[in-house]
C-alpha cells in the first residue's frame, strides 16, 4: 500500500506566488529560461536553472551551477519570498486549462515504494538526466521538480479535497501568463491530515509515475546517499486520481525517409496499413489510425490488424508506429538516441508538425491517438516498459509553488 507523508514546504508568500512560479526547468532550454526570467528576481528559474545568473557559456551541469542554485534557495528564504511552512501538512493542487480541471493531493512519496515497486514506473531513466537533478538536489538540500503521480480513484479521498476545497480559502488562486489557473489550498488540520494518510495507507495498493521518471529515480538514488536525513527518504510528489487526468498525443517528426522516394515510401506503407489522403490536417479520430504528412500532403493511415499484438505493449500506437514504420522502414532502432527522429507534444498542436517539415528540417511528421490511462496502469503493472515519448500531460505543474526540503 501507498506511503504518504504531510510534510512542511517552503512556499512563497502569497503576494508573490505568480512571480515565483516558474514552469518546470526539464521544459525550457537556459536561453528561454534566462529570457522567461528576465525581470523578475522571484522567478523560480533562479533555482531550479541556475545558469541564467552566471556568464553565459557556462556549463550547465558545472558544480558552479548547483552552488549558484544553492545560494539563490538561501536568497530567497532570507528575503522572505519563501518561507518555511510552521508544520507539516498536506496541499491540493487545482489546474485548470481552456476550462477542463484536476485536481491533485501534494504530499511526499516513499523513497522505498519506489524501490518496492508500490510506485510503478513506465519509462527508461537516461543517467545524464539522472546525474544533474542528483547533483542539483544534494546541493541545495531540496527537491524543487514534482513528480506527477496517478492512482485509481478512492471515494473517501475524493470526499476529503471536494470538501476542503469548498470550505476553505485557497492559499494561492493566479492565472499563469500561458492561461492556466493555479489554485492551491493548504491541508493543515491534523484530523484531516491523518484521515488522508489512512485512507493512502490502506486503500491505494499503487501509485504510477505519469511524469517525472528522472526526478524520482534521482531521489531514489539521493536517499541512500544522505543517510544521515529522514527527510531524503520521500521525495516531493502529486497525486492525482486516475478520472482527472488526460493524456495528449505524443507525435514524430523524421529528418529523411531513410534512401526511399515519396512514391516508394507510401507503397512500402500499405503492406501494414491502408491510406487515404486527407485534405485537412490530420488529428486521429480513435486508436489504430494515425496521421501522416509528407510533401504538404496530409495522410490518414489505418494499421491492418494483423499488424499488431493485443499484449499491453505490442497494442499501443506507439509501438505499432514504432515496429512497422519508423523500424521496418525508415531504420530507427533505438529512439531515444537516433538523432533523425525528434517529438512534438500534443500541445503544439498539428501546425507544429507541418511547420517542422515544411521548413525542410524534417522530411515527414506522423500523428498519434493518445495513450489513455488505463493503457499506461497496464503497462507499468506488466513490468513493462513503454516506448521513448509516450505520453505527455498537460497543464504542468508549476516549479516554486512547493519545495521539500531534504
Amino acid at each position: 500500500m501507498a506511503i504518504i507523508k504531510p510534510f512542511q514546504a517552503l512556499r512563497p508568500k502569497q503576494e508573490l506566488a505568480d512571480k515565483v512560479a516558474s514552469r518546470p526547468y526539464d521544459v525550457l532550454n537556459s536561453s528561454e529560461a534566462k529570457e522567461e526570467a528576465k525581470g523578475n528576481p522571484y522567478s523560480f528559474l533562479h533555482i531550479t536553472k541556475a545558469e541564467i545568473d552566471l556568464p553565459e557559456g557556462t556549463d550547465i551541469h558545472s558544480q558552479a551551477v548547483y552552488d549558484q542554485a544553492g545560494h539563490n534557495l538561501m536568497d530567497f528564504q532570507h528575503k522572505g519570498i519563501i518561507f518555511a511552512e510552521s508544520k507539516p501538512c498536506y496541499y491540493i493542487y487545482r489546474l485548470i486549462m481552456d476550462g477542463r480541471s484536476q485536481t491533485g493531493l501534494v504530499c511526499v512519496s516513499s523513497v522505498q515504494d519506489y524501490f518496492d515497486d508500490v510506485i510503478k514506473k513506465h519509462e527508461f531513466t537516461r543517467p545524464e538526466k539522472e546525474k544533474d537533478r542528483i547533483d542539483h538536489m544534494k546541493t541545495i538540500r531540496a527537491q524543487t521538480g514534482n513528480v506527477f503521480l496517478a492512482y485509481n480513484n478512492v471515494t473517501e479521498i475524493d470526499t476529503i479535497v471536494n470538501n476542503w476545497k469548498a470550505q476553505n480559502a485557497p492559499a494561492y488562486d493566479f492565472r499563469a501568463e500561458d492561461g492556466i489557473q493555479h489554485t492551491l489550498w493548504v491541508v493543515s488540520d491534523d484530523r484531516a491530515v491523518a484521515d488522508i494518510t489512512k485512507i493512502f495507507a490502506e486503500k491505494v495498493p499503487a501509485t504510477y509515475i505519469a511524469d517525472g521518471h528522472h526526478r524520482a529515480a534521482s531521489a531514489a538514488k539521493v536517499s541512500k546517499e544522505i543517510r544521515n536525513s529522514t527527510d531524503a527518504g520521500y521525495f516531493l510528489t502529486t497525486i492525482f486520481p486516475a478520472s482527472e487526468l488526460a493524456i495528449m498525443d505524443y507525435n514524430r517528426v523524421v529528418k529523411d525517409l531513410n534512401g526511399y522516394t515519396t512514391k516508394d515510401f507510401i507503397a512500402a506503407l500499405q503492406d501494414d496499413f491502408m491510406i487515404t489522403s486527407s485534405p485537412e490536417a490530420v488529428k486521429p479520430a480513435h486508436q489504430h489510425e494515425f496521421g501522416m504528412y509528407l510533401d504538404n500532403q496530409w495522410y490518414i493511415l489505418t494499421c491492418r490488424k494483423d499488424t499488431y499484438t493485443t499484449d499491453p505493449i505490442g497494442v499501443l500506437d506507439v509501438t505499432i508506429l514504432s515496429n512497422n514504420v519508423l523500424d521496418k522502414l525508415l531504420a530507427i532502432k533505438d529512439q531515444r538516441t537516433d538523432k533523425r527522429i525528434d517529438f512534438v507534444g500534443g500541445i503544439r498542436g498539428l501546425g507544429e508538425l507541418e511547420k517542422r517539415v515544411n521548413s525542410g528540417e524534417m522530411k515527414v511528421a506522423f500523428s498519434l491517438y493518445p495513450v489513455t490511462i488505463q493503457q499506461l496502469f497496464d503497462i507499468a503493472d506488466s513490468g513493462n516498459v513503454m516506448p521513448p515519448k509516450s505520453t505527455w500531460f498537460e497543464p504542468k505543474l508549476r516549479d516554486g509553488l512547493l519545495t521539500h526540503s531534504i
